[in-house]
């Protein structure tokens, strides 16, 4: 298990934490930030950074011979959006619970094609069930836009919509084939899924907040921080199952992660809109 752990943590990864510290130290330097704190805070997103790839890799270690790993971490990489659904729903805004979920249907395909970039099989997965793959995140992105263009007394009729077509779409889904396991490799207990999920959840919703702590301590431009930050470490967790299903040659399940993940995004939003409506009607 200590040796898997070692091995878990790539180049790719220290490249990365060495520019987030980079990017957050520099900024401050530049636009006279608190140095010592950006510093701190950076290190934080690191920590964060870490316990996301170690607990991804831990769980698809684990589910490695499992048939359906795209779709059960499809599942499992929306919990922070989860978290962040519930604490809008908390505050009474509707509309900021639904964003978070909703906004990751835009990036997530974008971190697909990064992994497949990074692995070296670009190719491979754009051939793989592509009329499947184009239709489901064109349909997700596009019923994600359109709930920030319609006035609240349509979104009932955006959410029947949205669950119907949704619905159809994971239900159509390719299936994915269970691979055989091999007596030589590595076998991590099966319970380790649940600690794993739970400090991927935990340290997914925390990695905003921190992300948020160290823009304002450093005096990172805003515009940098929202493409920078918010387009590639808050969706860390899909990056790494991505790097990690596309290293296995788990091309299906790797896009099954990024649609499922979606048509999950847009359920929990329609959750939200009804969770919000079923309150504010008592």
């Amino acid at each position: 298990m200590k040796q898997f752990l070692v091995n878990s943590v790539g180049r790719l990864d220290m490249i990365i934490w060495i520019l987030v510290v980079v990017f957050f130290c520099g900024s401050a330097l530049i636009f006279n930030g608190n140095l010592n704190q950006s510093f701190i805070a950076a290190g934080g997103i690191v920590l964060v950074m870490i316990l996301i790839a170690l607990s991804v890799e831990v769980i698809i270690e684990t589910l490695k011979d499992v048939k359906g790993i795209g779709t059960i971490t499809g599942f499992i990489t929306n919990g922070p959006e989860l978290v962040c659904l519930i604490v809008g729903l908390v505050v009474g805004d509707v509309l900021f619970a639904a964003s978070t979920p909703l906004g990751s249907n835009f990036i997530n395909p974008i971190l697909l094609l990064m992994a497949a970039l990074v692995c070296g099989v670009f190719l491979k997965t754009l051939q793989t069930n592509w009329r499947y793959s184009l239709t489901c995140i064109l349909l997700t992105a596009g019923l994600a836009i359109s709930f920030f263009f319609i006035p609240a007394q349509f979104y009932a009729y955006w959410s029947l919509t949205g669950l119907i077509a949704t619905l159809v779409l994971f239900f159509n889904r390719p299936l994915e084939k269970a691979i055989e396991k091999s007596m030589e490799e590595e076998v991590i207990a099966k319970w380790n899924i649940i600690p794993a999920s739970i400090v991927l959840i935990v340290a997914g919703y925390f990695l905003d907040p921190v992300v948020s702590f160290a823009s304002e301590q450093s005096q990172a431009p805003k515009g940098v921080i929202g493409f920078f930050v918010l387009a590639t470490l808050t969706s860390w967790p899909e990056f790494k199952s991505c790097l990690a299903l596309l290293n296995r040659k788990k091309y299906q399940a790797a896009i099954l992660n990024i649609t499922v993940s979606n048509i999950t995004n847009i359920w929990l939003a329609i959750a939200g809109v009804a969770t919000y409506f079923f309150i504010t009607a008592f």
